[in-house]
Parts: structure tokens; sequence; C-alpha cells
């Protein structure tokens, strides 16, 4: 069976870097993996997406409206933004975190409000946690994407892979420590 998973976050996040890990991983399994990644204006705080789409025989990376299995936000606004690309049925991760962008910190547009009530709303199988606090208790808040993607691997079944050696693979030997506790806390949140 063919799974599609949506990251969508803001530059700076960790988007593409938790698609690396998780693709890794699930190659590692023995799933055909493909992966694409959008990251327009990410060095200005704009939207980053990743499409992962696995199983045992994938010929496209392409997650049209309503076909995400998972969608995972790394930011509130960043859920409400892509939550049509979530199929019914299918399961969001938000982090509950609000990320203003440049028009919304000069006062040209306001932060949406009730985001929360509007995807809690819209989606029955959702989970919302502060990633960014858990990280930011374990030592350093910009390993949430990793805490993140814990939820997601427990979220899909698939802890028996050792996530914590291919994490090691990507992140510099002095946040290795760092990535395996915040893995941890995604696991157990």
């Amino acid at each position: 069976m063919t799974k599609r998973i949506l990251m969508a976050g803001v530059g700076g996040q960790g988007t593409i870097l938790t698609s690396k890990v998780l693709s890794e991983g699930l190659i590692q399994e023995g799933y055909d993996v493909k992966m694409c990644e959008i990251h327009g204006m990410a060095q200005r705080g704009g939207s980053v997406t990743t499409q992962i789409v696995f199983g045992e025989e994938v010929y496209s990376t392409c997650i049209n409206t309503g076909e995400a299995d998972v969608l995972i936000a790394f930011e509130k606004a960043e859920a409400a933004r892509f939550l049509p690309n979530l199929k019914e049925g299918g399961k969001l991760i938000v982090n509950d975190l609000e990320i203003y962008s440049l028009p919304v910190l000069t006062g040209a547009v306001k932060y949406p409000e009730h985001l929360e009530d509007l995807i809690t709303a819209a989606v029955p199988d959702v989970i919302i946690l502060n990633a960014n606090k858990i990280a930011a208790d374990l030592g350093n808040s910009k390993a949430q994407n990793i805490v993140l993607l814990g939820v997601l691997v427990k979220a899909l079944g698939l802890e028996e892979i050792d996530w914590e050696a291919i994490i090691c693979r990507f992140v510099p030997e002095k946040l290795q420590d760092l990535n395996k506790k915040a893995f941890q806390a995604g696991l157990t949140a």
C-alpha cells in the first residue's frame, strides 16, 4: 500500500532535513521512496514543503488535493494552508507554534485567529503538540523537527527502524545526543 506524507513548515525549521531522515529510514526498510521539496523564499521565512511517497512501487511524488495520508505541519498557519491536501480520514500532526511572516510583522496582514479550533473541527485524527517547547526543554528548540519526526514515526508504526543511527548520519556529532533525545521525546509525546 502506498502512503503519502506532506510536510509543511517555514524556512529554517528543518523540514527538509526531517524529510531526508524519514526517506532514508523508509529506504532501509525496503520501501520504494520518492521525495521532492519546494522551498522558494525559505530563507526569508517563506513556506517550505516536502512530499514523500512510499510503498512497494512508487512512480510519482505528486500529492494532490485530498491525497495526503499524513500532513505534518511545523507551524499552525502552515497546517491550515495545506489542510486541503489531507485526505478524508488522514492524520494531521501540528506543531503548536506561530511564526509571523514579514507581512504580519509589518502589520499589512493579520495572523489567522483560532487556527487550533479550525484544525480540530476539520480533522478528527489530529495531534497538536508544542514540539518547539519540548526541544527547548531538551536544550535547543531547533531540534523541534526531530521531535515531530518521532511523533510521525510513532503514528506510522515504524518504530522498529534504527532511526537514531539514521539521525546521526544527518546531524553534526555535537548535536547527535540532543537529536536522539528529541526523537525519543517525540515517540513518547
